[in-house]
């Protein structure tokens, strides 16, 4: 499945997302911890696929997805 930047940001945010989650106070952090591994996993399959069929360098997209997700108003310029 082709994924566009929208979508892994999306990916990123999920897990991002997950990972925030393990520092409330009421988590079953082993199941949380799990949640984050498989949203982390999935965002970096999906950069690793979106990177080859795009013919881009793999960190490259990373780090621009990482910075679009955690100071979006950069990427807004």
């Amino acid at each position: 499945m082709a994924h566009t930047f929208e979508d892994l940001v999306k990916l990123e945010q999920a897990a991002e997302e997950a990972h925030a989650r393990l520092s409330a106070p009421d988590v079953d952090y082993t199941a949380q911890w799990q949640a984050w591994i498989e949203a982390a996993a999935a965002f970096q399959a999906a950069v690793t696929e979106h990177a080859a069929a795009e013919g881009k360098v793999r960190v490259e997209v990373e780090m621009a997805l990482k910075r679009a997700v955690r100071h979006p108003e950069l990427a807004a310029g």
